[in-house]
């Protein structure tokens, strides 16, 4: 079987001073030698791949690199390996994080701006190095394909790793047949082997990484046999890990999903030590739901305003009688409040208060997880913990649900949105206990109806703040007539669509706590009990 022609790497270790010499010896008995100094390609080069922090474009099966040479830079896309998109780019400072609206326009901007919003461009790796270019000539003389050798190191803790030597015979027209002769050469040759990753992943392995190494879901490694006190430490300490590693992010005001990663944490902490603390030592839960009550409350203010300003497009293109020139005020007073509020933010972050919140019960988790393993009593284990308090809150949404009519108070909505939510968290924290097929079908009705809740209170929340922060521009002397004309349509389309939620309500809750709803609720939760 032919070799592809691409694709190859060097172990470096042939019994040679330079590998590579070994293998132009292999293909100087086929072909003529000559390097090919200057050629298009070959020089001195840097190569950056860049990814969001939850690794968006990875997950899509993207690879973005940005590749600087002494000719300038480009961003190149690809899939698979495949290149799918490439731009030059100019007075990029690869090293630094960077919004995908912020690319200059172009195709690879295009391709990823969707699917990488609202987040930044992160260095995920850096590989820097040279590439060679050798040509192979016939008993003609004539050049008939050529060697390409990539050569890279990374740098890992000011310790310089050099990646593999990649090689690749490029055909030239017309002579088709003698590059894969070359191909076939180059495999056979001593040391030489196909890659077994690409380029990027190879950087990454060598500086200790792997893609998706973060995730802001729940990913405890749970088992159904697990003791209830020791699965509750582990989920504990799983948000905890994800908390943490928001939190430099958040403090940098790299994008917007940091703080947003690092509040859902905080979220789902909060519902946990709820809904599942009691199977922790008397009385931890308690001691810490005030203070990571206080850690959500510290987040609201930023979060809210920032909810405002990722929307604003959105909102000013819902205008009528109004034009996006005059909430422009408006726009620019959210960008000043944000500011103070976000001073108070990272100065609780950076508090005492805050560094012994994670740092106490980081210990007092452990303690809970390493004295639970080697335990041999029989007791409540994590599959019962799964059954019996997902029941428990689906029951209360259901009745909770059921009691609302038409003339309920918006309130009853608010707090059913509550419960959904942790539904939502207990129904995540047991994933890996769960049925996929039967957990897809109940999260798929959860989810509507959340998205239904979600729409009526975010739009009664944001008219009731749009009428604050227009109060506050008003004391503030900075509230041109034309911009609270504007707020205020804004705030009559946000009525609709708390309308329209309010009118869609009945229907969601019923495919979601009817018969229907009832029995995929039954089958997620009905397995075999040891």
């Amino acid at each position: 079987m032919t070799p592809d022609l691409r694709g190859f790497e060097l172990d470096g270790d042939i019994g040679a001073p330079d590998p590579v010499s070994a293998v132009l010896d292999g293909l100087g008995q086929a072909f003529g030698i000559a390097t090919e100094p200057g050629a298009p390609g070959s020089g001195a080069r840097q190569h950056t791949w860049l990814d969001t922090f939850d690794w968006r474009l990875y997950r899509a099966g993207l690879v973005l690199e940005y590749e600087h040479t002494r000719r300038g830079g480009r961003l190149l896309l690809s899939r698979d390996e495949v290149l799918q998109a490439e731009q030059p780019v100019e007075s990029w400072r690869a090293s630094r994080p960077r919004l995908a609206e912020d690319l200059p326009a172009g195709p690879v901007r295009d391709q990823i701006l969707k699917l990488a919003s609202p987040r930044a461009l992160l260095p995920m790796a850096t590989a820097a190095g040279a590439v060679t270019v050798t040509r192979l000539l016939n008993a003609d003389g004539k050049t008939v394909a050529r060697l390409i050798v990539d050569r890279a190191t990374v740098t890992r803790a000011d310790q310089t790793v050099p990646l593999p030597p990649r090689l690749a015979i490029t055909e030239v027209r017309g002579y088709l047949s003698q590059a894969r002769r070359a191909a076939r050469l180059l495999a056979d040759a001593p040391g030489v082997a196909p890659a077994r990753q690409s380029a990027f992943l190879a950087a990454l392995h060598a500086l200790g990484r792997h893609p998706n190494d973060y995730s802001g879901g729940v990913s405890a490694e749970i088992t159904a046999q697990m003791p209830a006190p020791v699965a509750v430490a582990t989920l504990l300490l799983g948000l905890l890990d994800t908390l943490e590693q928001n939190v430099d992010g958040t403090l940098r005001d790299i994008d917007t999903e940091f703080l947003h990663d690092l509040r859902v944490a905080v979220r789902r902490t909060r519902s946990a030590i709820k809904l599942l603390g009691d199977m922790l030592p008397d009385g931890l839960a308690a001691a810490y739901a005030a203070e990571f009550k206080w850690l959500g409350d510290l987040t609201t203010p930023v979060r809210d305003l920032d909810v405002h300003l990722l929307g604003f497009r959105a909102m000013t293109a819902q205008l009528v009688a109004a034009s996006p020139a005059d909430l422009e005020p408006f726009r620019a007073f959210l960008v000043r409040r944000r500011t103070r509020e976000f001073r108070l933010l990272a100065a609780g972050l950076r508090s005492a208060r805050f560094r012994a919140i994670t740092e106490h019960w980081r210990k007092a988790l452990e303690e809970v997880r390493d004295a639970g393993r080697p335990a041999k009593r029989r007791g409540v284990t994590a599959d019962d913990l799964a059954v019996t308090r997902t029941a428990r809150v689906f029951r209360r949404v259901a009745a909770q649900g059921s009691a609302i009519t038409a003339a309920s108070a918006p309130e009853s909505l608010h707090d059913l949105r509550k419960r959904c939510k942790e539904l939502r968290y207990v129904l995540e924290f047991f994933v890996p206990l769960h049925d996929p097929v039967a957990y897809r079908k109940v999260l798929g009705d959860l989810k509507q109806l959340q998205d239904c809740l979600g729409e009526f209170q975010d739009s009664q929340v944001q008219r009731e703040e749009i009428h604050a922060l227009a109060d506050a521009m008003l004391a503030d002397h900075a509230a041109p007539a034309a911009t609270l004309l504007a707020m205020g349509e804004i705030a009559a389309n946000l009525a609709r669509s708390q309308a329209e939620a309010r009118a869609e309500f009945a229907q969601r809750f019923a495919r979601f706590a009817g018969s229907a709803g009832q029995q995929r609720f039954h089958d997620l939760l009905d397995r075999p009990r040891p």
